[in-house]
């Protein structure tokens, strides 16, 4: 059996290499980059002259550009809600990146994009009118639930469930925005 060598303790040029290295490849946020280098201090040790400072750090990759928290917001809300994400998952998401409360309020949608992120979600899961058959009151509670879990208020889960026909859901979407829909 062989036995595992302990890793090698980090410097400051392996800790800026392992810090591009993770902005190269993932997008993030300066609270994350944080984190990942906290972690890889935890794990491997410090072999530098003067302490770590992983901050100073992430906040020189946050001065050259390599980090940017809002255009991450507005990326990941964009994607979710694309998916049929409400706004309380997009907060949830957001927040959990570790994005700044200003960073968040700019990434919020009004109200026509958060009806059609509902819109895209009953059609992707067949609710309401978009299902084969109107649903029976058990089935109803069941999609009304997902709608909720999945971050939309229960008012505009209600009006689209509720909804008579697709055209009614369309329009319902397009009283918010103002245009007209596929």
């Amino acid at each position: 059996m062989a036995v595992r060598r302990p890793p090698v303790p980090l410097d400051a040029a392996r800790l800026e290499e392992l810090a591009l290295a993770y902005v190269a490849r993932y997008a993030t946020t300066a609270a994350k980059l944080g984190q990942y280098l906290r972690r890889k201090l935890r794990e491997r040790g410090w072999a530098g002259p003067t302490e770590p400072d992983p901050e100073a750090l992430v906040a020189r990759f946050v001065a050259a550009g390599y980090i940017d928290d809002a255009g991450f917001a507005r990326a990941r809300a964009g994607g979710l809600r694309r998916r049929g994400y409400g706004e309380r998952r997009v907060e949830q998401a957001l927040r959990g990146a570790g994005v700044g409360e200003a960073d968040r309020e700019a990434a919020r949608a009004g109200e026509a994009e958060a009806r059609r992120a509902a819109l895209v979600m009953a059609r992707k899961r067949k609710f309401g009118p978009f299902g084969a058959e109107r649903p029976d009151p058990a089935r109803r509670q069941k999609q009304l639930a997902a709608m909720l879990r999945a971050g939309h208020t229960l008012d505009s889960a209600r009006r689209l469930l509720d909804a008579a026909n697709e055209a009614a859901a369309l329009e319902w979407v397009e009283e918010a925005a103002g245009e007209s829909l596929p």
